[in-house]
């Protein structure tokens, strides 16, 4: 099996979060013409065709290991898009990308609580670092105050997708990346089909509607989560987590590209704060160790 160091780990999630912040503008345009139910079982079933397409050859290696880590997995995963799709619904889309990045001051109390292995002083800091950037550079401000259905939707699917980063870091350690993301990509799969058999709001399929589902199933989906189950393989669960969240940086400049979407000088700052959450997470740690031996030795 391959090995990365932590920081081909970290460019793998950068791209990760560079697709997923494409695939805002993607899953705008294909809402409407497809259910939120439909999207989700379409982008997985695309993704689980690629993967029987790539690592065909793998699947004989899965047993009932891959299968119990995959489906925990999974559930976390659906679960948490389940309450972040329908919470959109119910809110604005900067209240739900904002509290969709709170998952990322989650992470390292849930890993500590599970894993009992407390967050680096770094990484924490930049885990709060991060979600004030965020704040600045989606929530409309006009509406502070004000907390409703789709806000408490929305902050249930940042939980369960803050348990699925800890869970993967955890679950991936002895097991080859691409194998446990294929079972959990079945799994997605068959529970949003199955979801389809009750959805009220379902769609006839459309040229615009399977275009932009084979967008989100082949890169969103297929590529972003076969990276992120590698990368994080050989990082640290909060360090993931501070860095997949610049999903929201790049889907906020590829709005403002591509949508003609305007900007203020709040998100300036947002974007400031942002890089130097970063920064904190990546040599944050040198600087913590220096000040440490600097205080000893004056001791």
């Amino acid at each position: 099996m391959k090995t990365y160091t932590p920081k081909q780990a970290d460019i793998m999630m950068l791209i990760v979060a560079f697709v997923w912040g494409s695939g805002f503008v993607a899953t705008k345009s294909t809402l409407d013409s497809l259910s939120p139910m439909q999207i989700m079982s379409y982008r997985f079933i695309v993704a689980s065709i690629m993967a029987l397409i790539f690592f065909r050859k793998r699947l004989k290696t899965i047993d009932k290991k891959y299968i119990k880590a995959g489906v925990i997995m999974g559930i976390f995963l659906s679960t948490g898009y389940i309450f972040q799709t329908y919470g959109i619904q119910f809110t604005t889309a900067g209240n739900n990308a904002f509290i969709t990045s709170t998952g990322v001051v989650m992470v390292p109390f849930i890993y500590w609580l599970t894993i009992k292995q407390p967050p680096k002083k770094n990484n924490l800091i930049a885990a709060f670092m991060m979600l004030v950037g965020v704040s600045l550079l989606t929530v409309d401000f006009s509406e502070l105050g004000t907390f409703n259905i789709g806000d408490g939707l929305t902050l249930l699917g940042a939980f369960f997708f803050a348990c699925h980063i800890v869970a993967t870091s955890y679950l991936v350690q002895d097991k080859d990346p691409i194998i446990l993301n294929m079972v959990q990509m079945f799994f997605c799969a068959l529970f949003f089909t199955s979801t389809l058999l009750i959805d009220p709001q379902i769609q006839p399929i459309t040229v615009s509607g399977l275009s932009g589902t084979i967008y989100l199933g082949l890169f969103s989906t297929f590529l972003c989560f076969s990276l992120q189950t590698t990368a994080q393989k050989f990082t640290g669960a909060t360090h993931a987590a501070i860095i997949l969240s610049l999903e929201a940086v790049f889907g906020s400049l590829l709005a403002i590209w591509l949508l003609s979407e305007g900007y203020n000088s709040i998100m300036i700052v947002g974007f400031v704060v942002i890089f130097f959450s970063v920064l904190m997470a990546e040599i944050g740690d040198r600087l913590f160790e220096r000040r440490d031996v600097q205080l000893k030795r004056s001791n």
